[in-house]
Order: C-alpha cells, then sequence, then structure tokens
C-alpha cells in the first residue's frame, strides 16, 4: 500500500516537473503565452490516460510554470484550474481514447481567455481569444499529445508501472 502512494507521488512530481521544463522551452519561443498559445507541456495532458497521478501533477505543473513565467495571479490560480478540469475529465473519458484531449482543449479554450481579458487586460473579444486559445490546444493537446499518447502506449506498463492493458 505504502508502494503505491510513493509512486504516486513520485509520477506527479515527474509530470509537474516535465511540465514545466516544457513551459520554459515553449516560453524560449514565445509560444507559451498569449492570444494563440502552444505550449509543448500541454501535450502531457493526455497523461490522465494512463495514471491518475497525472491529474495532479498537470495541475501543479500548470500552476508553477505560470508563477515562474510571471502569470498574473489570475492565471496562476484559474489558468491552472482549468488544466486540472481538463485532466480530470481527460481521465474520466479514458476508455475511450481518441476523446482524451477533448477536456483539456474545452477547458483551456473556454477559461483562457477569460483570464486572458481580466488577467491581463487583453481588449480582444472572448469568442476570438476562444478560437486562438482552443487552436494552439488542438495543436498542442490534440495532435502532439495524441503522438505522445501512441509513443507510449507500447512501453506503458512499464512506464507507468501498472498492470492495466491500453488499448
Amino acid at each position: 500500500m505504502k508502494n503505491k502512494k510513493v509512486l504516486f507521488l513520485t509520477q506527479a512530481a515527474l509530470i509537474a516537473a516535465l511540465y514545466v521544463v516544457l513551459t520554459f522551452a515553449a516560453n524560449t519561443f514565445g509560444l507559451a503565452s498569449g492570444a494563440i498559445q502552444v505550449r509543448l507541456s500541454e501535450m502531457l495532458a493526455i497523461l490522465p490516460f494512463f495514471t491518475p497521478a497525472a491529474i495532479p501533477g498537470l495541475y501543479i505543473g500548470c500552476m508553477l510554470s505560470n508563477l515562474l513565467t510571471g502569470g498574473c495571479l489570475l492565471d496562476i490560480l484559474i489558468g491552472s484550474l482549468a488544466s486540472l478540469i481538463g485532466a480530470a475529465g481527460a481521465y474520466m473519458v479514458r476508455t475511450k481514447k481518441w476523446l482524451v484531449p477533448l477536456p483539456t482543449i474545452l477547458s483551456n479554450a473556454v477559461i483562457v481567455p477569460f483570464v486572458l481579458i481580466h488577467g491581463y487586460g487583453l481588449v480582444d473579444a472572448w469568442w476570438y481569444l476562444f478560437l486562438t486559445v482552443g487552436a494552439g490546444e488542438v495543436i498542442s493537446c490534440g495532435v502532439l499529445g495524441m503522438l505522445l499518447l501512441f509513443a507510449l502506449q507500447k512501453n506503458a506498463a512499464r512506464i507507468f508501472k501498472t498492470n492495466t492493458p491500453f488499448t
């Protein structure tokens, strides 16, 4: 029982750290913030397909990324909440592999425009930001995330230390 808790905490911490590193990598190229965001770290949003430890890992990783990249308080709190909602949703639909990125795409497309308008003072219309943030999420989570899911699937039992078959 204790080993399962350690494994869960270790996986969550590794996912959070990887999220931060990938956000910094995207930030180097100016991709991690603004109206059109292609955070490389968002491809990790498919990880709840493999382990529930990804839920707190993605949330903490997003919160730390927003904090460390100079995000406003609304972004740190509410922007990270969008990732938490998306991760929980991804875990809930994990039996339907092709739907796994959808909760993250939708939660970020709906919530992040609110943060951009009220936290950063962007004057763009909410629907415009919904489309631009959504497009970035489709690229990072939908396309790159699904590529990652298929790449990890073959060795998932060894990587995530589980007996569950991933189909």
